[in-house]
């Protein structure tokens, strides 16, 4: 009796793991590092853009990706690329938005130092497998344009060294437009976060459905 209580046991075993597995591999990751503006600064967190990614994919039958939002106001390129290791250890990501680089230029971080930081951060990313996606920034123009031109030209010099996809600036199109911008002219409002959205989803979406075709295909 006892052996064959113990060969059931051992079926039931067989059994649990042949089902959970295909759960477990179904389950993808998207990491976003970014600072105020993707982390909902002055909005209401269900209203910002990482919060509306996560609706978009329900929607899109992408349910099956969890966005893990470890974006920090305040956070820089090298804030970012020494949290990045024991993230990416933590949840295995297959995709890495990288949305940093903005506070350094406002702080006038030297440019290199910033490229330095974010080619880090994007070596990180791809020496464990995942695909990152850059999201590109612009100074203001009191900065000279010596400056404002060698930090635009940091996301896609960076882009095209490491075969990234970009999101050439993630403010085109609102920081010049009335009632997008908060009242220190550096963060998006709540109605601007969904402009926001718009400018990563082209880009992201198709890296998503590129991830998929990858899973079924091995």
């Amino acid at each position: 009796m006892d052996t064959l209580l113990l060969h059931a046991r051992s079926i039931l075993l067989v059994l649990f793991t042949t089902l959970a597995a295909p759960t477990l591999a179904s389950q993808n990751t998207i990491l976003i590092m970014g600072d105020s503006l993707s982390a909902a600064y002055g909005v209401r967190s269900e209203a910002g853009w990482v919060q509306l990614l996560r609706q978009r994919l329900e929607r899109n039958g992408l349910s099956h990706w969890e966005v893990i939002n470890a974006s920090i106001s305040g956070e820089t390129a090298d804030g970012g690329a020494r949290r990045l290791p024991e993230l990416i250890e933590k949840h295995g990501p297959d995709v890495v938005i990288i949305e940093l680089g903005g506070n350094d230029g406002l702080r006038g971080f030297p440019p290199n130092v910033i490229e330095s930081n974010l080619a880090t951060m994007i070596e990180a990313t791809q020496n464990s497998g995942a695909q990152a996606l850059l999201v590109g920034m612009q100074m203001p123009p009191n900065y000279g344009p010596r400056y404002t031109r060698m930090f635009a030209e940091l996301y896609p010099t960076l882009s095209d060294r490491y075969n990234t996809e970009l999101v050439p600036f993630f403010l085109d199109g609102i920081y010049n437009h009335d009632n997008m911008m908060q009242a220190d002219g550096i963060h998006p409002t709540e109605q601007a976060q969904p402009k926001l959205l718009d400018k990563v989803w082209p880009i992201l979406e198709p890296m998503l459905q590129e991830e998929r075709t990858a899973s079924n295909g091995s």
